[in-house]
């Protein structure tokens, strides 16, 4: 089943008057101020969706009657059958012949292609699974330091750190008894 959808771009119908037209569709649609500017923005609304033939041409028709031209739009438009070329046979790409080293010759498929027709393009063989596709970095210097300035502190010495409080003394309990 075909559906069709209302679309309205704010275009009235020859000899409507603007206000008229718009009193009506405020009346039709329940809408407010700023409803109705938006709806005549001049920006294509979808009014219905999903309607089927006969409810299209209904709102069309009352859309028609309160001076909207409002157009009736198929929602799924046919697509059109394009031909396309038969793909290139598995012989002729897996068994051509391997070009000499050095630059490889490419024939442009196109007007776009033959744009990078000229573009030196070597042929640059593929590595094994797992080879190292980066040569090694050497190791990292040491960075050098200069350390003359820092002293270690004799063992056992106060290195700055603020001291613990004394703990307070334990409560006296010699006065309590269990009975």
């Amino acid at each position: 089943m075909t559906l069709y959808e209302i679309v309205f771009s704010g275009r009235l119908l020859e000899g409507a008057q603007p206000d008229k037209v718009k009193a009506n569709l405020a009346r039709l649609f329940q809408a407010d101020e700023q409803r109705m500017a938006l709806l005549f923005s001049g920006r294509r609304l979808v009014l219905k969706n999903n309607l089927d033939a006969q409810a299209a041409e209904k709102y069309r028709s009352t859309l028609e009657r309160a001076g909207a031209l409002c157009e009736v739009v198929d929602m799924h438009p046919r697509i059109e059958e394009v031909e396309l070329a038969p793909p290139p046979g598995p012989s002729s790409w897996l068994q051509r012949e391997k070009p000499a080293a050095g630059r490889l010759e490419v024939a442009p498929r196109d007007v776009y292609m033959a744009a990078f027709s000229a573009v030196d393009a070597p042929d640059l063989p593929l590595a094994e699974v797992g080879a190292a596709l980066q040569d090694p970095l050497p190791p990292a210097p040491a960075p050098q330091l200069d350390l003359s300035a820092i002293t270690l502190a004799p063992p056992g010495s106060d290195m700055g750190e603020a001291k613990k409080p004394a703990p307070a003394p334990a409560p006296d309990t010699s006065h309590l008894k269990i009975l």
